[in-house]
């Protein structure tokens, strides 16, 4: 029997608790998504759903993250989270949005029309 080395080892680890792809819909910076999150508060578990602007996705496998930003009176809301977690429900994209970079930081410095992304052009295709 051929010894397993360390890598391989974590690998099968984290296999396991990978989502599947099914679970995880196509999305890309700059489109509006809904994440439903689970909300443990004691013995109770709710979902809270958090709308808002992609503005990263980095990382891969079990450490791949998203940052979400969203305006609550006139605030700007910004929350990170791990897409293979537990705690993660479904995410839902409601609006794809046309950008141009890879990371949206921009958008913390804008506000009013000026802080809008337009909608993915007809016959752009997505790339995943």
């Amino acid at each position: 029997m051929a010894r397993m080395n360390r890598t391989q080892i974590l690998d099968g680890v984290v296999a396991a608790q990978l989502k599947a792809p099914t679970e995880i819909p196509v999305f890309s910076v700059g489109d509006t998504i809904d994440v439903h999150y689970k909300i443990i508060e004691g013995d109770k578990e709710r979902i809270q759903i958090f709308q808002g602007v992609l503005l990263a996705d980095t990382g891969r496998g079990i450490s791949r993250m998203i940052s979400v930003r969203r305006i609550v009176a006139n605030e700007g809301v910004e929350r990170s989270f791990p897409v293979n977690s537990p705690r993660l429900a479904k995410i839902e994209v409601i609006r794809r949005g046309d950008a141009r970079r890879a990371k949206l930081f921009y958008l913390r410095d804008r506000f009013g029309k000026s802080r809008r992304l337009r909608d993915q052009r007809r016959g752009l295709k997505h790339v995943s």
